[in-house]
């Protein structure tokens, strides 16, 4: 189904969001005074997956092999832009303080970057009529019309790909070794300015592949899928037993 857009200037996709960055953005995000936060989820990895199962070589591109206690498993860490109330880069007028050089995540909103999954309206920010004016933003066959977003997409998913073991190493010299199951949640963690920036700057001018002897944790709010984990080797333990204050573990589940 083809869809029209055209942004009506609400504002309401510059407001308390964990924005997604490169290791580039992030950096120039830290420079300009703001806050990074660091989630990291693990999924399950026993054996790779058939050479047509799109989904899963995506979530394979994005993230980096690991093991969990018997079991391997793969880690995708993001890093995200944390701001509450409006984005410290949002003028009084709602335009954007930074938009030549705003992160790519903007530049591609409210496009999905994962090819596996479909663009719709009702889960967006954006209010009705930017559905209902404006030129064509997706055509029939699900291609993005304007070059600009379909450029952003690439360099967007590109990252995520290019950038999945230069995050191990930053999680490594982080000290971070604790994920959520993915689809289920995610480990938040709140490192200092001071420690991300350092971290960051080794992990991309001394970049290596991860050592990968880090033993990971699997963090669940959920008592079975924790049993579930540890039958198949892995060390796992419930998110209500997470101690300290830079880390929290963020359920994507509704109501849990």
């Amino acid at each position: 189904m083809s869809l029209r857009f055209a942004c009506t200037m609400c504002g309401r996709c510059c407001h308390s969001l964990r924005l997604p960055l490169s290791v580039a953005e992030a950096q120039a995000w830290l420079e300009d005074g703001g806050e990074v936060e660091v989630f990291c989820e693990a999924i399950p990895w026993p054996e790779e997956p058939a050479p047509d199962n799109g989904p899963a070589w995506h979530k394979r591109k994005r993230s980096f092999a690991a093991v969990s206690g018997h079991l391997p498993v793969r880690v995708i860490v993001t890093l995200v832009a944390a701001f509450d109330g409006a984005c410290p880069n949002l003028r009084a007028d709602m335009g954007c303080g930074i938009y030549e050089r705003r992160p790519t995540a903007c530049r591609v909103y409210p496009a999905e970057v994962n090819p596996f999954v479909a663009l719709e309206p009702a889960q967006k920010l954006c209010p009705p009529e930017a559905w209902t004016s404006g030129g064509l933003f997706q055509d029939d066959q699900g291609h993005w019309t304007d070059p600009g977003v379909a450029d952003a997409i690439q360099r967007r998913r590109g990252d995520d790909y290019a950038e999945a073991e230069a995050r191990g190493v930053l999680c490594e010299r982080l000290g971070i070794h604790e994920a959520g199951l993915s689809n289920e949640g995610v480990i938040v963690y709140a490192p200092s300015r001071e420690s991300l920036r350092e971290a960051l700057k080794d992990a991309t001018e001394t970049y290596k592949t991860p050592a990968g002897h880090v033993d990971w944790l699997l963090v669940s709010h959920r008592l079975r899928t924790m049993w579930l984990l540890e039958s198949a080797g892995a060390r796992a333990t419930q998110a209500a037993d997470l101690a300290g204050a830079d880390r929290r573990f963020v359920s994507f589940l509704q109501g849990e």
